[in-house]
């Protein structure tokens, strides 16, 4: 049975997680957001050295979160044409990233987004977003960590972005690691949200390590059992008129505002798709960078405490200027990454301190 990361904690817990050991492997990010991801290989006893990050804004955030060694708020592709970099950078036992993923997300734009240029954010660089996958293996092949995780959405093994999830396979097996592919689902891990992912997890070929196995299976966490009822926060009612109208009429079952919509409008349009409704005796469903869901019983949104409790972020971490339920959307939950570094961790690291 994995080990239990609490999702309820804060960052004056400390690091690690109790009971798990500090073991000090390190490891550096790619494309770190809030976070998320850096508390994970935190909680999970890892030192991590810090990370690139493209928007100056979430930067901030998070270089005074965790004051990282080493943080380069830029494009990785100018971080890849670095010869200035620190030593410690090329000895990394494990090197992390999560490409922005919204061009292969089963509910964006897929195919028609591919090639073009976006930004996430005013203040951000615009940029192409499929091909940053690749990127992202560029920056393995130049740094060769022992161990490397990719994270991106759970489209990217679907349809004709299957064709991505190869060609990253295959460009790492050249580069001289072994490659494993898993899709996991964060309510199995302790994480009071339903979010599956998709984690290229590889090694270096001339590190004889066996087959990783990543079988979680915690209890599911309702969102009822963390609900602030009656609550009263101020972004909690912070929506137009037209969700206003249209929240009034869900009836229980109903997933989303569509159905109330086409009580209002009378056609077959799947508007309101995104304002997704949270039950009770249910989990959580997706977090995103645009999180609109409701909550069924009280016909509000989600409070930002819920929703760093459904990310697993700490209810003490200083979002700054930001909205919270951005940066948790666009981050990976912690302890869904602590689960996966702390298998890593047991599986591989350890075995891996006998090897000359």
């Amino acid at each position: 049975m994995a080990h239990k990361f609490p999702y309820k904690w804060h960052l004056l817990d400390g690091y690690p997680a109790q009971k798990i050991e500090y073991h000090g492997k390190t490891v550096f990010g790619t494309f770190i957001c809030g976070g998320g991801s850096t508390m994970g290989y935190k909680l999970a006893g890892f030192k991590h050295l810090g990370g690139v990050e493209i928007d100056p804004e979430v930067a901030d955030v998070y270089k005074t979160n965790h004051n990282p060694a080493h943080l380069f708020v830029e494009d990785i592709r100018l971080f890849n044409q670095r010869e200035d970099l620190p030593q410690d950078l090329y000895q990394l036992d494990l090197l992390d990233g999560s490409p922005p993923c919204s061009t292969f997300s089963m509910a964006g734009s897929r195919e028609k987004a591919w090639g073009k240029e976006k930004k996430f954010r005013e203040g951000q660089a615009e940029q192409t977003l499929d091909d940053l996958v690749f990127e992202y293996c560029n920056t393995i092949l130049k740094l060769r960590p022992n161990v490397f995780l990719l994270e991106n959405v759970k489209g990217i093994i679907h349809g004709n972005a299957k064709a991505y999830s190869k060609e990253i396979v295959k460009k790492m097996t050249l580069g001289g690691y072994i490659v494993q592919v898993f899709c996991l689902n964060a309510a199995s891990m302790g994480v009071p949200q339903k979010r599956e992912r998709v984690f290229f997890i590889g090694h270096k070929k001339e590190i004889p390590l066996p087959k990783l196995v990543l079988s979680f299976n915690e209890k599911p966490i309702f969102f009822g059992q963390l609900k602030q009822k009656n609550c009263v926060s101020p972004e909690c009612f912070a929506f137009p008129e037209s969700e206003r109208l249209r929240i009034a009429l869900v009836v229980k079952g109903d997933r989303n505002l569509v159905n109330a919509d086409k009580k209002i409008r009378g056609n077959d349009k799947n508007a309101f798709f995104n304002q997704t409704i949270v039950y009770d005796d249910q989990v959580m469903g997706t977090i995103t960078g645009q999180e609109k869901s409701f909550v069924f019983d009280e016909k509000r949104r989600l409070s930002n405490v819920e929703c760093s409790l459904c990310g697993s972020y700490p209810l003490d971490y200083n979002f700054k200027n930001i909205d919270p339920k951005y940066l948790i959307g666009m981050s990976v939950p912690p302890v869904m990454t602590a689960q996966i570094a702390h298998q890593i961790y047991l599986q591989w690291q350890v075995k891996s301190r006998k090897i000359p």
